[in-house]
């Protein structure tokens, strides 16, 4: 880059359904960006909402191919719209979580050696072992995932050491799914890659490193030494950690651009490649959160990005290594019951009106008078429950609430939720915490002033339009200067600041004690009314219970065949973060599924059904 070329960023994001790039210069304002979306732009793969989802409606994949396609049609279309690549002084970009890529034997070869007058799909067609790559909405490992916590010992240990019990959709789970069924092609598989370093790869022209934070979401990396487990790694697959090579810190410089692209499209020999990452950290770095914010996301899903120093990983919820901060860590947890729900009280409550909605907010108190309802319409992902549950003030639980105080105990319930599971996690509020609100409930000021109240902290809103985008381009600039300690907050501060709506109520905190010390007591009582209606004495002390397993037995039972069964409790194991826009289809068509089975269960249970949010909760 000539001296008296002004440095652009980019940033990158290997989604889903699309892959797209944003560009900002020196004062952080973006100047340029694109998008390739699978479906419309690349028909011949066949691919919907980004996916092919196989017979057994478990297996997902997306063609590798595809993605390499797409980055193609898209350096073209920036060199056609005359975009100037010799402006771009460093990069980095991120991949869909937990997707895994397969170089075959004698790729890195060919990596080393692209002709620049050939586009790289045609260069790196016979470059993959596996030619469709498992990704984040993949289910079928079960069995993988139920022998990886029995080999260290159990779910819990699990979590202990990689941040999550296993998953069906992480890495570990997905690697040994292929050594068991397919040994000739992991025999034939010279690197693994996640999504992210298999992009950083094609840039590099060489084989990129996995990053810290991505890794973490895999069950192979041991979180706080941040190195590979070699207990995890031996229960996956023989000779792995050779095939996953290194870890590296997330704000790392790779290298320089590979010759390809400086002849191809005209980047400088000086471009600098900066370690990508998930699509989870980067909305983090795009959202410009710090120590002690909190980021939520109310869409159809409600998902929680944590700040934290101190994990203490748990069977639900995700804990990461954070992104933008070596020493710190970061947590996701995802409730599915979100704007779905709220949406169906609003419309049995305030007559379909958001307006009417937000009065019965205005109207009612603080603490609800100590009413606040559960409100499960599909299982849960944390806690994994269903059916609704309301407790009066005394209490006791009641079989329904007047319309203004069903309102705030929706609302209340819903974020007291969030808050008990975030500090489960080793969450703290600080005195300097802020919320971070996005998504479509956070148009309504009432509903952000309960979020308030209940996590004793202002909540501002952000616009998070690409954030996984612009938090990599914010990542290229900080990777150039991490090695001298200056931090991503440093780096950012010309950046848009969010806005303030609300601050907590006075004596807000002092209202919902009493509340959250109940919560244990509620949640037993919801599982020893399962156990009693049963016919069925329950332990002594409550611990677990497994909804999932109760709803499939009854459905099982109950005639409902395995397909409309195993479809929709698949997606207990859904993704943490909502910005995956194949979500909703998918959802949509599971719920459909699901309703004989949900009807069914409510039946022979008469709606009461629970289980705890965690054990020392429980007891």
């Amino acid at each position: 880059m000539a001296a008296s070329e002004a440095p652009w960023y980019l940033g990158w994001d290997f989604s889903t359904q699309q892959l797209k790039v944003i560009a900002i210069d020196e004062q952080l304002r973006v100047i340029y960006e694109d998008n390739i979306h699978f479906d419309k732009d690349l028909p011949e793969f066949g691919t919907h909402c980004g996916v092919h989802v196989h017979s057994d409606k478990l297996t997902v994949t997306s063609p590798v191919l595809m993605w390499v396609k797409a980055l193609d049609m898209i350096l073209e279309k920036m060199k056609s719209s005359g975009f100037k690549f010799s402006h771009v002084r460093a990069f980095s970009g991120a991949g869909q979580q937990h997707g895994s890529v397969y170089w075959k034997e004698g790729a890195s070869q060919i990596l080393k050696n692209l002709s620049p007058d050939l586009p790289l799909h045609q260069l790196l067609k016979a470059c993959f072992s596996v030619s469709d790559s498992p990704v984040w909405m993949d289910s079928s490992t079960t069995t993988q995932c139920l022998s990886l916590e029995k080999a260290v010992g159990g779910a819990q240990n699990l979590a202990n050491i990689t941040g999550s019990r296993a998953c069906e959709r992480f890495t570990g789970n997905q690697i040994a799914k292929i050594y068991s069924q397919n040994p000739e092609v992991y025999v034939q598989t010279e690197r693994i890659s996640l999504v992210s370093s298999f992009a950083a790869s094609l840039f590099l022209s060489a084989y990129a490193p996995i990053d810290y934070c991505d890794g973490s979401g895999m069950n192979l990396l041991q979180i706080h030494d941040k190195i590979w487990s070699t207990a995890c790694i031996n229960a996956c697959a023989p000779g792995l950690e050779e095939k996953l090579g290194p870890v590296v810190p997330s704000s790392s410089v790779l290298g320089s651009v590979s010759p390809y692209y400086i002849q191809r499209y005209g980047f400088s020999p000086d471009c600098k490649v900066v370690t990508f990452t998930g699509d989870n950290p980067a909305s983090l770095a795009g959202m410009k959160l710090e120590e002690g914010d909190i980021a939520i996301s109310l869409g159809t899903s409600d998902t929680l990005f944590l700040w934290i120093k101190e994990p203490a990983p748990a069977l639900e919820g995700h804990i990461f290594c954070n992104p933008v901060d070596s020493r710190a860590y970061m947590a996701l947890l995802c409730f599915k019951n979100g704007s779905l729900i709220r949406e169906r009280i609003r419309d049995d409550c305030a007559s379909g009106s958001w307006d009417e909605f937000s009065k019965a907010l205005k109207c009612t108190v603080v603490g609800n008078n100590g009413n606040l309802g559960f409100y499960f319409d599909v299982i849960e992902i944390t806690p994994e429950a269903v059916g609704i549950h309301r407790f009066n003030g005394d209490n006791n639980k009641v079989p329904d609430f007047p319309k203004e105080v069903e309102i705030r105990a929706l609302i209340e319930g819903q974020f007291m939720a969030k808050r008990i599971h975030a500090e489960k996690l080793g969450y703290k509020i600080m005195p300097r915490t802020r919320i971070l609100a996005t998504g479509g409930a956070s148009y309504n000021k009432e509903i952000l002033q309960v979020l308030s109240d209940v996590f004793s902290a202002p909540v501002y809103t952000i616009d998070t339009a690409n954030s996984a985008c612009l938090g990599c381009a914010y990542r290229a600039i900080h990777g150039l200067v991490a090695e001298t300690s200056v931090s991503l907050v440093d780096v950012v501060k010309l950046a848009p600041e969010p806005r303030l709506v609300v601050t907590p109520t006075t004596g807000a905190d002092q209202m919902y004690e009493r509340t959250s010390s109940l919560f244990p007591g509620w949640i037993t009582s919801c599982i020893k009314t399962t156990y009693e209606r049963a016919s069925t004495m329950p332990p002594q002390w409550v611990q677990t219970h497994s909804t999932r397993v109760q709803a499939m037995s009854v459905g099982f039972l109950s005639v409902i065949s395995i397909l409309d069964i195993c479809r929709p409790a698949t997606w207990l194991l859904i993704h943490m973060f909502t910005n995956h826009d194949a979500i909703t289809a998918f959802s949509r068509a599971d719920a459909n599924l699901y309703q004989p089975l949900l009807k069914r269960y409510a039946e022979l249970e008469q709606k009461i059904l629970y289980s705890p949010v965690s054990s020392h909760l429980a007891k």
